[in-house]
């Protein structure tokens, strides 16, 4: 199984709006950041978790050739906004797409989407969404998705561990403030970690770089990759000054997992 980092940026994006900063004017492609997503694959399986603003671009860079499902973790902007570009995908699989969600993020859909969800008006030239509820645990193909509620802001969002073949191979959790004890315990010494590192200052709704690096070390994971990266980290420089199994992820890189 492959994880490809569709984006590994923040809300805004890297380089920002109007922004002149040392970032934003970077050369290295590894400063340039799209909206978070990571893509799975193996040979019987091709599911995205969240669908960015920029979807479109990021599904042709890497060359998705079909969808068997999506997965979201919450119902953030920056999360959902590519959702109507899932149409090719949904057509291609027979006008349907299985969309994996919690409760409240599916109805946040509903409402944005409504002439997607609704039976009464849709086209099957559109998007044809298949809810999914994630209430527990679910299998998509081989793999399992085991729902890791964390706190962001003022809402909670869904990381997921990800397991294959009787074992975790990684934990995504994109956008959290803390993870809770509970949580750790389900993904202690995991494989791969992927997890927010937004910035150095601290924020109300995310981790700092210092936060990830201390959940991952608690944590034991065996390698470490830092997304949702903000226009204030130069990929070069603070990629250098991390612990050896701890590194910034970047748009187009691919792990095997």
């Amino acid at each position: 199984m492959h994880l490809t980092f569709l984006g590994t940026g923040t809300s805004q994006g890297v380089p920002m709006l109007a922004c002149h900063c040392r970032v934003c004017s970077s050369t290295d492609p590894r400063d340039r950041r799209f909206r978070s997503s990571v893509w799975l694959e193996d040979k019987n399986l091709s599911v995205v978790i969240d669908t960015s603003p920029d979807f479109r671009s990021q599904a042709l860079r890497a060359a998705i050739p079909r969808l068997d499902a999506v997965v979201y973790t919450h119902s953030h902007a920056d999360h959902i906004a590519g959702f109507d570009d899932l149409r090719t995908y949904s057509v291609k699989n027979g006008n349907r797409i299985p969309l994996y969600a919690d409760p409240f993020t599916l109805s946040r859909l509903e409402k944005a989407f409504d002439y997607a969800f609704d039976l009464k008006i849709r086209s099957p030239a559109y998007v044809c969404p298949e809810p999914h509820p994630i209430t527990g645990p679910f299998t998509i193909g081989s793999t399992t998705f085991v729902p890791l509620p964390v706190p962001h802001g003022s809402i909670t969002t869904t990381g997921f561990r990800i397991d294959s073949a009787g074992r975790p191979r990684a934990a995504y959790l994109p956008d959290c403030a803390a993870v809770p004890p509970p949580i750790r315990d389900l993904i202690r010494n995991i494989p791969v970690l992927i997890i927010d590192g937004l910035r150095e200052e601290p924020h109300p709704t995310h981790l700092t770089i210092a936060q990830a690096i201390e959940i991952a070390q608690d944590l034991k994971a065996q390698r470490t990759w830092l997304t949702h990266l903000t226009h204030n980290t130069l990929h070069a420089e603070r990629d250098a000054t991390l612990p050896q199994n701890i590194r910034l992820a970047y748009d187009g890189l691919q792990i095997d997992l």
